[in-house]
């Protein structure tokens, strides 16, 4: 069974890393001489800003993704790809969805092939000291300056964006759930956001898939109150959700029309035989 993040994903990654890349572009140098993963709370010398890491670890979480998805994908006969690009839901290769569950291996995808979109914003959680060329934790994200993953605001408002950018590209998209995977929790100013963007079918959940993100079993946020956030806890936790995702055809629609025009779409589409019917007649009025 896979592993959901923790530590050691943190220490494959840096070891992984330090076999191409130097440790001035994985860690920040302190005036101290020492290596840091992030500035700790702590230090007070000069700082700057390391942009070299961002690449690196992106690409390693897609593919962490990427594993961590292929044996659900496997089992609804579907294929994790890394990179997809379709051009029909706005999907370029400047701009490709991270991860995506699809009928095909293929990295260019038809909009019918792709099954969900997995949008992956994590980074290095803990705080990481490099000596000796040996690891040590310094502390969890309270102990350092950086806000990592979902706790940052510039990366819930691309993760919204990119979100966005499919939805309304155009109806050929209504039907692929969107997923954003994270390993941090997400700050409290985004927590009534979340479960709007959820219960308005424009993202289908903010997931955590790092169980302990803090130490010394340190409060955090389990869910939101209507699940636009869950933290996922144990790899069947997270399949379940996969599972719950896939257990019914979704739709994703909006509007912005009269009370008149709606109601007028409501009484023409309640006249079919059947709820499906009635919905099916409903997004095509409400469309036009």
């Amino acid at each position: 069974m896979p592993d959901l993040w923790t530590k050691n994903k943190e220490i494959e990654f840096f070891t992984e890393s330090q076999k191409f890349a130097t440790p001035e572009q994985l860690f920040y140098l302190g005036d101290d001489s020492r290596y840091y993963a992030y500035w700790p709370k702590s230090y007070g010398g000069k700082k700057t800003t390391l942009q070299s890491r961002n690449a690196l670890i992106g690409n390693f979480t897609e593919k962490y993704s990427v594993d961590l998805l292929q044996g659900f994908a496997n089992s609804q006969n579907l294929y994790a790809v890394q990179s997809v690009i379709c051009k029909e839901i706005g999907l370029s290769a400047q701009s490709p969805a991270d991860v995506a569950l699809c009928k095909s291996k293929k990295r260019e995808q038809t909009v019918s092939d792709i099954k969900a979109i997995f949008e992956v914003k994590m980074s290095i959680v803990w705080n990481w000291e490099l000596k000796d060329n040996r690891l040590i934790c310094l502390g969890d994200f309270r102990t350092h300056k950086g806000n990592p993953g979902l706790l940052r605001s510039d990366t819930m408002l691309k993760a919204i964006g990119k979100s966005i950018n499919i939805r309304v590209s155009g109806y050929d998209a209504s039907r692929i759930p969107i997923v954003i995977l994270g390993n941090t929790p997400i700050t409290e100013s985004y927590i009534s956001k979340v479960d709007h963007l959820y219960n308005a079918g424009i993202i289908q959940g903010f997931w955590s898939l790092n169980p302990f993100p803090l130490d010394n079993n340190g409060g955090n946020l389990k869910s939101t109150h209507k699940n636009g956030f869950i933290r996922m806890d144990s790899y069947s936790e997270f399949e379940n959700n996969l599972r719950r995702l896939f257990s019914e055809e979704l739709e994703f629609f909006s509007s912005m029309k009269s009370k008149k025009d709606l109601g007028q779409v409501i009484e023409i589409a309640n006249k079919e035989s059947t709820f499906e019917k009635k919905a099916e007649k409903f997004l095509s009025l409400i469309r036009i």
